[in-house]
């Protein structure tokens, strides 16, 4: 199956669909980048920070040891980045990485809102992502927490079950990803949740004994 439609690329799609594409081209040569222990299953290669060879015994298991990453030019099919763009230092250079080793890919990324819910994400992600879907590039900015969070990672798998598109962007790329950093000029307020839920619900008593 053929997912090529122009020479740059950079669209939304779903993890559904783009795993329908590799389930239907089992000769491609699949790399999962960071993926920790939630490696794709139809990944080929995986490489990670940490070694994990063990844990992928039946799998040819990379170990990250440079910034660089450690394949030739071209040498996949596909590449996969789920939630790795996020804690990268250098985005840029990573992002030339992906697109050096591999013609195409697809990136999930948290959205703002799931950066600002989750207690994991506050320490552990640097920046902020977001999509221009009208000029299909991918909108960096440095991360700021606009609140104070309220779940783990185990309830937002939870919340993502039926409010997906809300907390993940997933994108599939070819040839290119195309991308802008976001200076924020304008002043960025921090909201408490707790006096936004003691005034919804003020709010609501009031209606209740009106």
């Amino acid at each position: 199956m053929n997912i090529i439609q122009d020479n740059n690329l950079l669209k939304r799609t779903s993890k559904k669909y783009i795993q329908s594409v590799l389930s239907k081209n089992k000769n491609w040569k699949i790399l999962d980048i960071g993926c920790g222990y939630s490696a794709n299953e139809l990944a080929t290669t995986i490489c990670d920070v940490q070694d994990l060879s063990k844990f992928y015994k039946d799998k040819n298991f990379i170990k990250l040891e440079k910034k660089q990453l450690p394949f030739e030019d071209n040498q996949f099919d596909f590449v996969i980045a789920s939630h790795v763009l996020e804690h990268v230092e250098d985005y840029k250079f990573f992002i030339s990485e992906l697109e050096r080793v591999s013609k195409k890919g697809y990136i999930e990324l948290p959205t703002k809102l799931e950066d600002n819910l989750v207690f994991e994400n506050k320490n552990d992600h640097l920046w902020h992502m977001d999509f221009d879907d009208i000029n299909l590039k991918l909108l960096i900015s440095k991360k700021f927490q606009y609140f104070e969070p309220i779940l783990t990672v185990s309830m937002m798998h939870k919340l993502r079950e039926n409010f997906k598109s809300s907390f993940i962007l997933e994108l599939y790329w070819e040839n290119k990803i195309d991308y802008e950093f976001v200076e924020k000029t304008q002043y960025n307020q921090k909201y408490s949740l707790i006096k936004m839920f003691r005034k919804f619900f003020s709010k609501k008593i009031r209606m209740i004994f009106s």
